[in-house]
């Protein structure tokens, strides 16, 4: 019988991301847009991970 791995909990890359982004959206000024970028690299990096573990 095959065992199947536990999915990857993802909520923390997605928190560091988003505070990684404000911080430095703040640094230059448009802590919005880095809040913005962070959600999106965040989600980004989720979703490759919830398609990976998909796949096995």
């Amino acid at each position: 019988m095959s065992q199947s791995s536990a999915p990857r909990a993802t909520g923390s890359v997605l928190a560091l991301t988003i505070i990684g982004g404000v911080v430095v959206g703040a640094i230059l000024g448009q802590p919005s847009a880095g809040f913005l970028i962070g959600t999106g690299i965040g989600a980004a990096i989720s979703l490759a991970f919830w398609a990976f573990d998909r796949r096995r």
